[in-house]
């Protein structure tokens, strides 16, 4: 017996105002990670019209221009004159950053060298998933949405489509089929919307055309399109004004679009910002790590992974391993978390040891999803056991 279903995820280009806050903030972490390996660092920031407000607690040996930091990462998105909407180079930065408080310090701090037993930063719970339906063992919704913005970012760079801007979203459903056994079939493309900030001068009849042609065709197999299949492009008719003077960005507004899609359940936490003794990044990057590599091993065709952890405790919690129903090999979930115990030291200085999380690696990361193969993503490594 089969199951039909819906499922729609989106994502979110460099140019959209809170993806441009995600970039802010973790490029300042960079910037002090290429001095300061093991500082502490929690950086917030806020983007409207020409003001940028970069906020947060910082405890390291570095010294760092926030205010060039800032201007350089907002630099290079597309930005740069008041007819885009944001110039990085007469932007009003405002910076309010102090020191990391004491009790948070010691809660983490460990005495002596060994980083391996350091306590977590926060408590919390993190979510990792993997699906076996793509080649990056992600939701194809969630991979579909990113490429479908990563062709534009290209065509607007290369000038193939020069009146593309940098703001933009997409969404793509859809239509799966789910067998008794939880496992997932793709049956057709149900929908694509893609709004895109653009110049003026281009009709809306233009815009839809040009990106089915050259953006959405190119990215979404044609055997999964059909005669009922809904394209949506620009739907509010025009999008001129865009990025950070259409619209207020904050850091960590957009979760779901850096994790899965909806897929799997999120933990809550944003990444951006935060070095990795905070475990909402470090175990979500963990958690995704887990769960990646217990598809690949074909432990299972897709799993839920969820880790938590409290404030100051080095093991995590608890360990959850939901496999939909799709565990393979005579195991069940239960076995699955008796084979990642054995095989994932969980505590967070394993994990950034590990995974060789202390590294200025986080402003690339940041963009078009945290779990989509990058250079220097190594949880996307999976472990072979």
């Amino acid at each position: 017996m089969s199951n039909k279903f819906l499922f729609t995820s989106e994502q979110v280009s460099e140019g959209h105002p809170d993806k441009m806050c995600d970039q802010v903030s973790d490029a300042v972490l960079d910037a002090i990670y290429e001095q300061d390996k093991f500082a502490k660092v929690a950086i917030e920031t806020l983007i409207k019209n020409n003001t940028v407000i970069v906020a947060g607690e910082v405890t390291s040996v570095a010294t760092v221009d926030y205010d060039a930091v800032t201007r350089k990462a907002l630099s290079t998105i597309g930005f740069d004159s008041e007819e885009t909407g944001f110039d990085a180079k007469t932007a009003q930065i405002n910076i309010l950053i102090y020191t990391q408080s004491r009790e948070i310090g010691n809660a983490v701090d460990k005495e002596g060298d060994d980083e391996s037993d350091i306590g977590a930063g926060d408590q919390g719970l993190m979510i990792g998933y993997a699906s076996n339906e793509s080649p990056e063992l992600l939701p194809l919704t969630m991979v579909y949405a990113t490429q479908l913005l990563l062709e534009m970012k290209k065509a607007r760079i290369n000038g193939t489509i020069p009146w593309l801007m940098p703001d933009a979203k997409s969404q793509v459903t859809l239509e799966y089929e789910k067998d008794d056994k939880g496992n997932l079939k793709i049956n057709r493309l149900h929908t694509v919307l893609i709004s895109t900030q653009h110049r003026s001068g281009v009709s809306n009849e233009e815009i839809t055309k040009t990106l089915i042609d050259q953006v959405v065709n190119k990215v979404i197999p044609m055997k999964l399109h059909d005669e009922k299949t809904h394209y949506f492009i620009n739907p509010s008719g025009s999008f001129i004004v865009g990025g950070p003077k259409g619209d207020c960005g904050v850091t960590g507004r957009k979760i779901i679009a850096d994790s899965y899609g909806g897929w799997g359940g999120h933990g809550g936490g944003a990444f951006s910002g935060k070095d990795p003794t905070k475990v909402d990044r470090s175990a979500a990057y963990a958690a995704r790590w887990i769960a990646k590599s217990l598809v690949y091993n074909e432990y299972c065709n897709r799993c839920t992974v969820q880790v938590t952890y409290g404030i100051g405790i080095s093991h995590p919690i608890s360990v959850f391993i939901d496999s939909h129903g799709t565990v393979l090999k005579g195991l069940t979930d239960t076995d699955l978390v008796e084979i990642v115990l054995k095989n994932f030291d969980l505590r967070p200085g394993m994990i950034i040891k590990d995974l060789n999380l202390r590294r200025p690696i986080y402003r690339e990361i940041c963009v078009y999803n945290h779990f989509m193969p990058k250079d220097n993503a190594t949880w996307e490594i999976p472990k072979i056991f």
